[in-house]
């Protein structure tokens, strides 16, 4: 296990200093202080990385698809098998609450489990044709996989950015977030224990403008793919079409909880509190939107407060119900949402006050900012902080025209007893994943995830993800009969 005060990058089966000697802390966000030392990742570093990619590339491709299956089960294995160092490590890096972390873990597991299943079972199609042909398609790897997965969850995502691309053939060089790194080495340093070749997985640790620019540019990359925010996202899609390589993004989103008067709401409210306040709402997906029928709109916000008052926060290795947002500059940005909120008129409502002994900490009270008109910023930006925009309607139109108002679409769920109306509302939504009376499903390995508009294109988890890490090629015989 990892447990130096300088961690270095992981490259063709080896861990190693950065080029330039540089490194850069990495901090612990309840209490500010510097957790470790990380390797400043240059374009030279990415470059060693990404050719052991390539040559690891050219026995990967071909090795069976048993082999790859029994190395990743043996990975979600292992992963279980070091669960608790794990999920502290992660509570510590991210300032998420312990139990969210141990969950973190689970997850993580299930992805190399759910792609080591598929792994000797995913491949082509024959296709009938007029006359003496047989035709069929192969399905058949990319290459050099550049995965950059954002700070959110680092474990779960560098969990699912290693095992589908490598899973049918490719090789990974993945760079995580500068403020959250140090269980994606972790996981470079399990498949390197379970037999993973050299070059499969690499890990390259550094800065997004230096590290992370210098993979998307790489010209020996086949596939990007990235998570995290609409700004970098496009400077990404551009650098990856220099290239004409393929790019599969998740952009974030602004989630919508939709409830009718017909829902059960003392199954709704605890789940949409929920939704809002695990990672201290820094979830691509979190439920930042309260849609709510106007006739039961009281009762709704009440009940939301109340959670909010119960919740406790606290340093996530103490497992509290909300952790600290992951740095001062984003504990920053949530309250200028808040206070541009205030100053509009807009009611923000808060349970209670922020203790005394968390002040030095990312820490922001769950927040609940009501009537939120549909231009406002609440509405229409991502926060990603424990903040939910509640809105009202009083028709199915109205709801649709809400939970359809902004440009993202990535995460919806609808809350009502009549099926018809649930089925309804589902067709019409701009939203990759919809959930009816429920909220994003335990993590959801085998659910297509991805998003319409600004949440990005292309999807990730299940079966799905597998097509954007492979292409297809056509054989066409001539059968001679």
């Amino acid at each position: 296990m990892l447990s130096q005060q300088r961690y270095r990058h992981f490259i063709d089966g080896e861990w190693a200093a950065p080029d330039t000697d540089s490194w850069f802390p990495t901090y612990d966000p309840a209490r500010g202080v510097v957790l470790a030392e990380l390797a400043r990742g240059a374009a030279v570093d990415v470059d060693r990385a990404v050719l052991a990619a390539e040559r690891a590339f050219t026995i990967w491709q071909y090795t069976d698809g048993i082999e790859r299956a029994r190395l990743l089960l043996k990975m979600a294995h292992k992963i279980l098998d070091e669960k608790e160092h794990l999920a502290r490590l992660e509570s510590l890096d991210t300032g998420k609450p312990l139990s969210q972390a141990r969950t973190d873990v689970d997850v993580a597991s299930r992805y190399f489990e759910f792609y080591g299943g598929i792994a000797d079972k995913f491949g082509g199609e024959t296709i009938p044709l007029p006359g003496p042909y047989l035709d069929y398609t192969l399905r058949e790897p990319l290459g050099v996989c550049a995965v950059i997965i954002p700070w959110n969850y680092p474990l779960q995502i560098g969990a699912r950015g290693i095992a589908a691309p490598v899973a049918v053939g490719n090789t990974v060089v993945l760079k995580p977030a500068e403020e959250a790194s140090l269980t994606t080495l972790e996981l470079a340093r399990i498949a390197d224990e379970v037999g993973f070749p050299p070059g499969v997985v690499n890990v390259v640790t550094g800065l997004g403008e230096e590290a992370g620019a210098a993979l998307v540019r790489h010209h020996r990359v086949s596939h990007v793919t990235f998570t995290g925010s609409v700004e970098v996202g496009r400077h990404v899609a551009a650098e990856a079409g220099q290239h004409v390589i393929p790019v599969t993004m998740e952009l974030g989103g602004k989630s919508p909880n939709i409830v009718f008067a017909s829902a059960d709401l003392q199954r709704a409210i605890p789940v949409v509190v929920r939704s809002i306040v695990q990672n201290a709402g820094q979830t691509c997906s979190a439920g930042s939107r309260l849609i709510v029928e106007e006739r039961i709109h009281d009762e709704v916000v009440a009940g939301v407060l109340e959670r909010f008052k119960a919740l406790r926060l606290g340093p996530g290795v103490e497992d509290p119900d909300v952790g600290p947002l992951i740095s001062d500059r984003q504990k920053a940005r949530v309250l200028g949402f808040l206070e541009t909120a205030d100053k509009s008129g807009q009611a923000v409502l808060q349970a209670g006050e922020l203790p005394s002994d968390l002040a030095q900490g990312n820490f922001v009270l769950p927040t609940l900012v009501d009537r939120a008109p549909l231009d406002s910023q609440v509405v229409q930006e991502e926060i990603f902080g424990p903040v939910v925009a509640v809105s009202t309607f009083r028709t199915e139109e109205e709801a649709l025209t809400l939970a359809n108002g902004t440009q993202y679409g990535l995460v919806s769920a609808i809350w009502t007893r009549d099926v018809g109306q649930a089925h309804r509302i589902a067709r019409q939504l701009k939203s990759g994943q919809v959930f009816i009376n429920t909220y994003g499903a335990g993590g959801g390995v085998e659910m297509p995830f991805g998003g319409y508009g600004l949440s990005g294109y292309g999807r990730e988890k299940g079966v799905e993800a597998l097509r954007h890490y492979t292409q297809v090629k056509n054989v066409c015989v001539h059968t001679g009969v």
